[in-house]
């Protein structure tokens, strides 16, 4: 039974998607340390990791409970089919919270003191749908933590590099947000939630995906300005580029049935080829 509750909660708040932004931390560690990494370093930017996107998807999913069991296309996810209690939900976010904070105890004193805007970033996406069309800025800018928390582990401090690499995390997460938020094009115009493919419709959402992604890639490249990166990282910037024109050619505003491959696959392989081109660069690009 408790395997099974743990099964439930991993895939409630899909924790395979954690591959999205702990690519860009891990890279931002090797960048910040030109190099390897101390390993106890690694290991608590990894629990942090885990906590705060396991504590922001949780949480997400306890706020948007009525919404999604209003929605056709979410009405299964674990708390509106009763799979779960709110009560165990709350635990579990709690936990991940704790877990997040803990672990930035660990690093160092800056860490520790802004977990807890991390947290209230995080956690703060879950309500944006109702006020607020930037809502997928908004969950942008709480993926781009990762690399500017990574720096902070590892440095203790602020530099403009991991800046530049969350502006890139920002606008690459906003802009396949955009994308995934067709899907309810209908649903939030019916329900009032507010999202740029509900006010403006989808071929023109897509417009907009595209937009920020083409800014994104300059962004990207403009790192190497900061970082003693090279042609490996660079190399990993032309495939992205290849994935993100990919993924834009699949969805088509009368076409979404590929929506799904866009989001979560190819989005994948693209935070997991900067990275290992990243780290590569920085291990064997001198």
């Amino acid at each position: 039974m408790v395997f099974r509750k743990i099964k439930i909660i991993l895939d409630m708040i899909k924790f395979e998607h954690t591959i999205f932004a702990l690519p860009f931390a891990i890279m931002s560690a090797f960048i910040a340390s030109d190099g390897l990494p101390a390993l106890d370093k690694i290991g608590w930017i990894l629990v942090a990791m885990v906590g705060a996107r396991s504590c922001g998807m949780a949480f997400n999913r306890l706020a948007d409970a009525e919404i999604d069991k209003a929605n056709p296309r979410t009405a299964m996810r674990a708390i509106p089919a009763g799979l779960l209690t709110k009560g165990a939900v709350w635990i579990f976010t709690l936990v991940s919270a704790a877990l997040l904070v803990f672990a930035a105890y660990q690093l160092n004193p800056l860490a520790f003191a802004l977990s807890p805007v991390a947290l209230g970033v995080i956690m703060g996406y879950s309500y944006t749908k109702r006020f607020t069309l930037l809502s997928h800025l908004w969950l942008g800018t709480s993926l781009s933590i990762a690399p500017v928390g990574a720096w902070i582990a590892i440095k203790g401090r602020f530099e403009p590099p991991p800046m530049l690499l969350a502006l890139a995390v920002l606008l690459w997460t906003a802009g396949f947000d955009i994308i995934y938020a067709c899907q309810d094009f209908d649903f939030d115009r019916r329900l009032g939630l507010h999202s740029i493919p509900a006010r403006f419709g989808i071929r023109r959402a897509l417009w907009m995906s595209s937009a920020l992604h083409v800014v994104m890639v300059a962004i990207l490249i403009g790192v190497t300005l900061l970082t003693r990166l090279g042609t490996l990282y660079l190399i990993g910037v032309g495939v992205v580029t290849i994935i993100l024109f990919y993924e834009h050619a699949i969805v088509k505003p009368n076409d979404l049935s590929r929506v799904n491959l866009a989001f979560f696959t190819l989005n994948g392989m693209v935070s997991l080829v900067l990275m290992a081109l990243s780290v590569a660069d920085m291990m064997f690009g001198r």
